[in-house]
């Protein structure tokens, strides 16, 4: 009998042992498959740092996206910008295309197109293309600022009939083009139509939310680098939403930088790259990406150290545990559905480093299963 009670005993412990090791795998499993509580993705403007060259920058940038998509990114968007030396993503819907190319499942997009630049059907028709070459991963975000300054925003749009003044209408008729082709349509965007490429609204005041609010479209507040208004930004766009057939409900994005390395020392001395950039481009001195330095306090007055900190306040410089905590106290200051990171480093093996440890930070923000 006691060689009988044994082996009940044991195939007891065992079968237990089985079914928790079962339930364990079922809850990986649901874990990993589950949608992100707060998804998590990439701006980028193809930094080319001192020393480099756009060829350079585009490899890199592709080679970010890559990495993105392996550590869970959601989206990964490049922004227009026009006669900086320091930019390689001039031409947008391109750099895009290339980047769809070499990855396979990350959403790549425009943060933004910079819609005053360029004839509504323009951009149709681009966007239709990249739909058309990559269905269900191409976002369309767009700006109405003109992303440069005002000569350079002439040699781009002539006429400039098409300013931030018509910007509602020129949205609309982005809608429209990638909307079916309606009955005696006169203009048609081929490739484009019928492809509903999802349009975002970018913004830096209110006027974004509020235009996104009426539309009904999802929202990007570009806090990287003006973060005065994030706050009234968020809450205007939400009280003020308007479901559309599109989005029943408001979904808010929101741009932070983000600067990690293995300590917050390190972290905090790649970030005078980018500290030095803000202070030379309010120097209107603006240059190729500059590599760090050990005193930005031999590089500045104290009052340009202050005004970068202030457009730099949006910004979670440290390693991991320090980029969680600003990342948590950011997304519950905003309430947003989405974070953006961004980060202008000018190593690219660190820049490379410091979006993975960004995306070990945003997954700590994941919903948890308690078992």
């Amino acid at each position: 009998m006691s060689q009988l009670a044994t082996w009940f005993e044991e195939a007891i412990i065992g079968c237990c042992q089985l079914r928790l090791v079962h339930v364990k795998t079922l809850l990986s499993q649901y874990d990993l498959g589950m949608t992100n509580s707060v998804p998590y993705s990439i701006l980028d403007i193809s930094p080319i740092p001192q020393g480099f060259t756009a060829s350079d920058a585009l490899r890199n940038s592709l080679d970010v996206a890559r990495h993105a998509e392996q550590w869970g990114y959601t989206r990964y968007w490049v922004a227009e910008h026009h006669n900086m030396t320091g930019n390689a993503s001039s031409a947008t819907a391109v750099l895009i295309g290339y980047i769809a190319a070499g990855t396979k499942s990350i959403r790549v997009g425009s943060g933004g197109i910079m819609l005053p630049n360029h004839a509504p059907l323009v951009i149709a028709e681009q966007f239709g293309t990249l739909a058309s070459l990559f269905p269900g991963r191409i976002d369309l975000g767009l700006g109405r600022a003109p992303g440069t300054d005002q000569i350079t925003a002439r040699a781009l749009r002539r006429d400039l009939l098409g300013g931030d003044d018509r910007f509602p209408q020129d949205v609309r008729e982005l809608q429209h083009y990638f909307g079916p082709i309606q009955e005696g349509q006169a203009v048609k965007a081929i490739p484009g139509a019928g492809t509903e490429v999802p349009i975002w609204i970018l913004g830096s005041s209110l006027y974004g939310a509020q235009l996104a609010a009426h539309f009904g479209l999802p929202y990007a507040f570009a806090s990287h680098f003006a973060p005065e208004q994030l706050i009234d930004a968020m809450q205007t766009y939400r009280n003020l939403f308007k479901p559309s057939d599109k989005f029943a409900s408001p979904y808010a994005a929101f741009v932070m930088n983000v600067v990690a390395a293995d300590t917050d020392e390190e972290a905090r001395y790649l970030f005078t790259t980018l500290q030095q950039n803000v202070i030379r481009m309010r120097r209107n001195t603006r240059g190729q990406l500059p590599p760090p330095i050990t005193d930005l306090d031999d590089f500045c007055e104290p009052y340009e150290k202050a005004a970068a900190a202030h457009a730099l306040q949006c910004s979670a410089v440290g390693s991991l545990g320090t980029i969680k905590k600003e990342m948590q106290r950011w997304m519950d200051l905003t309430g947003a559905n989405e974070v953006i990171v961004t980060g202008q480093i000018f190593d690219h093996a660190a820049r490379l480093k410091s979006f993975e440890i960004a995306a070990q930070a945003a997954q700590a923000l994941h919903l948890k299963l308690s078992v």
